[in-house]
């Protein structure tokens, strides 16, 4: 095997302690007797654990070993990948080197491995080409990363040589993307560790809420600010950073998940930061510049107290660094506060009047803030006969066959001792009628 890896170059970077350089190494080692026997068992054993836990992480079934080959290679980031990400296979030099390094990957699915097996007395890797996984939650794993990864892996066991080995896995660069960014919708991003740029690793989402903006009833003017400037994003016109201000639990959050939901096919993508993580914005910015998605940044609950300085690095990212901000790049925010960071009375001392204008250093710096969201949208608390449709609206959708009045008078009394009107009210309202039996008219 390890002559097979050692003709690689566009792909040749892969950790010494990945899957396939480990078991590179085992072969030679078995080849060349340079362990005893039952190490090299356990060797292997441990590589095919690690099979079994990225099967179990995505969702694999059947042939193992083949699903693992597909995930490197759709998610190796090198120049061909990104670039067929960009503007699929075009003609030129470097295809000549893809083609061999997809001739040796041919080698790698097409890998017998009897001799390794009959050599140590194990028959693990017959039984992972074979692979019936136990039926569980979709929850456990992302779905459209697997199915994915699958329908590719049976084409390319399929290929009869490099040459269509080639167009299948360009075609997937050219329509999904390459990395996790062409699997995944949403991100958390951590420093620990090594990682990229800046030591910034991002992390996939993999239970993201699957709300859709049909879902979030009422709210129809505010969910159409947020549509249009979005559309617009995707379709590479001019859009701003938008933030969406107002009452807890009325469907802030929600709105730009569902938004996410609505766009993912069309590439967007999200990535979400914490108000500790804005001093590595920057870094962010500098892996996420040159891909061929549309990223929102997102910041939920975004609001700053009085000796709290992080807006500062927002500020200077959003509109006010020396790098102009990436086209693909669009900040998403929600906060409570109109104005994000608290005003107190302190703000005040300074205060000069000048035809009615404040003119206050300390206030204009906090609020120039809110200046730089071209788009804000206010997410108000409903009224009675809002909240009331809404709770009718999610019981219907829900199946419930309780009779209006009824419903009515129940949502009232659930609002008074559960934290007053809103969305958020109303949904956990449902879901308390849903738990304790309440008939349906689901089958």
């Amino acid at each position: 095997m390890d002559h097979i890896v050692s003709k690689l170059i566009l792909y040749s970077d892969m950790p010494q302690d990945s899957i396939l350089m480990e078991l590179c190494s085992i072969c030679t080692d078995v080849r060349e007797q340079g362990q005893a026997a039952d190490v090299l068992v356990q060797r292997v054993f441990r590589q095919v654990k690690r099979l079994l836990i990225q099967a179990t992480d995505y969702g694999f079934d059947h042939n193992l070993w083949h699903n693992y080959l597909t995930f490197l290679l759709i998610t190796d980031e090198n120049p061909f990948s990104i670039t067929c990400e960009k503007v699929g296979a075009s003609e030129g030099s470097v295809n000549y080197f893809a083609k061999n390094d997809f001739k040796a990957f041919k080698e790698l699915f097409d890998y017998d491995f009897s001799w390794l097996e009959q050599a140590l007395g194990i028959d693990c890797f017959t039984r992972l080409s074979h692979y019936q996984a136990i039926g569980k939650p979709e929850l456990m794993y992302n779905k459209n990363v697997s199915e994915k990864v699958q329908a590719l892996s049976r084409k390319l066991a399929a290929a009869p040589d490099e040459e269509a080995f080639f167009e299948y896995v360009t075609d997937f660069y050219k329509a999904y993307g390459v990395g996790m960014f062409g699997l995944n919708k949403a991100f958390r991003i951590s420093t620990a560790g090594p990682g990229g740029v800046g030591g910034i690793r991002f992390h996939p989402i993999n239970n993201m809420d699957k709300a859709m903006l049909d879902d979030l009833i009422g709210y129809e003017i505010q969910k159409k600010k947020l549509v249009d400037n979005t559309r617009a994003f995707v379709e590479g016109r001019k859009a701003n950073n938008v933030l969406l201000f107002g009452d807890s639990g009325t469907g802030k959050s929600t709105s730009i998940k569902a938004i996410v939901n609505e766009f993912y096919d069309q590439g967007l993508r999200m990535i979400e930061i914490y108000k500790h993580q804005f001093q590595d914005l920057s870094n962010v910015i500098a892996q996420i510049k040159n891909r061929n998605y549309r990223f929102i940044i997102y910041m939920d609950d975004l609001s700053f107290e009085e000796f709290e300085i992080e807006y500062k690095f927002l500020k200077a990212v959003i509109e006010g660094g020396v790098e102009t901000k990436p086209e693909n790049i669009l900040i998403y925010a929600t906060s409570n506060r109109r104005h994000i960071i608290r005003e107190t009375w302190n703000d005040r001392d300074d205060i000069k009047v000048q035809n009615g204008l404040h003119q206050s250093d300390t206030m204009e710096e906090k609020l120039s803030l809110v200046n730089r969201f071209g788009v804000t949208i206010s997410f108000s608390k409903p009224s009675q006969k809002e909240y009331f449709a809404i709770v009718a609206g999610l019981a219907r959708r829900a199946g419930l066959t309780i009779d209006d009045e009824t419903l009515r008078a129940e949502a009232n009394k659930w609002e008074l001792s559960h934290g007053g009107i809103s969305g958020r009210t109303a949904q956990q309202f449902v879901n308390y009628l849903l738990g304790q039996g309440i008939k349906t008219g689901q089958p």
